[in-house]
């Protein structure tokens, strides 16, 4: 029977250690800056955005949202990113995803500065992570880490399959599971006798947006399963990619939905600012 990893209890830990440092700084007259940029009135940004606020602004962070019309031009809204890069008070800078069609994402993500790029999708930030050069990383895989990490199982040597490929999970969580010496397969729809493959896992991470894809079968005995999905069920509850209670009885450690991975992408997007602002403060 599977030990639950508690996102929730993980997620305000580390927010309690990051207010410990933003406190320190600020007493050094120097406090870590966080701009968000909303475009447009989508309803479930709106709201990340108000949870990534009020996060921000309890951990004693400085919390600016800037919020544009859906019309807005892409050189309006490349302006806006350029004047954030240059304001000193800001260590890190996120445009909420997705954008309206008639703006480039991946021009938007190129102008924002590496240095401030608390996502972690800057062209130069991929690829310093997978050079394995010091950078800022996508906040989910990173705290899909510091999850497998709390269970105190070891990840060297270890086999870790990762079904899903995407920019975002997929591939970033492997390379840090890589980095963490294990050994990774990255699994996807193409992948032939899928459930046999990540059932050899000894940790599982599920990134597919199918809900509850991932049964028992595809479950090694005692394997940490780790559960990005957010999806809903035939009764319009919210689940995961994982069908929770067909793998709860086999897994060793298993994420739930909600309160797994979830609560961690905010805190690990607190922890990256900070470390934007000390590495910005350094230069100063």
């Amino acid at each position: 029977m599977a030990q639950v990893i508690d996102g929730k209890k993980l997620a305000k830990e580390i927010q309690e250690n990051v207010t410990k440092e933003v406190s320190r700084l600020k007493s050094e007259g120097k406090q870590p800056g966080l701009a968000v940029v909303l475009v447009g009135d989508n309803q479930a940004s709106r709201t990340y955005v108000r949870n990534k606020q009020k996060r921000t602004e309890e951990s004693g962070m400085k919390s600016v949202l800037i919020e544009l019309d859906e019309d807005v031009s892409e050189e309006k809204l490349l302006q806006t990113v350029e004047e954030l890069n240059e304001d000193d008070t800001i260590h890190g800078i996120l445009v909420q995803l997705p954008l309206p069609k008639h703006i480039s994402e991946e021009k938007v993500i190129d102008t924002i500065s590496v240095l401030k790029d608390v996502d972690g999708f800057h062209p130069l930030n991929v690829g310093n992570l997978f050079v394995g050069k010091d950078s800022l990383v996508p906040c989910t895989p990173a705290g899909i880490i510091e999850l497998i990490k709390s269970t105190g199982q070891t990840i060297a040597g270890k086999r870790a399959v990762v079904i899903g490929r995407s920019n975002i999970v997929g591939k970033p969580v492997a390379q840090l599971l890589l980095q963490e010496n294990a050994t990774v397969t990255i699994a996807h729809s193409r992948t032939e006798n899928l459930a046999e493959v990540a059932s050899e896992a000894d940790i599982l991470v599920v990134a597919t947006g199918l809900a509850k894809f991932v049964k028992k079968e595809y479950v090694k005995e005692g394997a940490i399963v780790i559960d990005v999905g957010m999806d809903r069920d035939e009764n319009n509850k919210l689940c995961g990619d994982v069908d929770y209670d067909d793998v709860f009885q086999k897994a060793g450690f298993i994420t739930p939905v909600p309160g797994g991975v979830g609560p961690m992408t905010i805190t690990m997007l607190l922890s990256n600012t900070l470390k934007a602002a000390k590495r910005l403060f350094d230069k100063q």
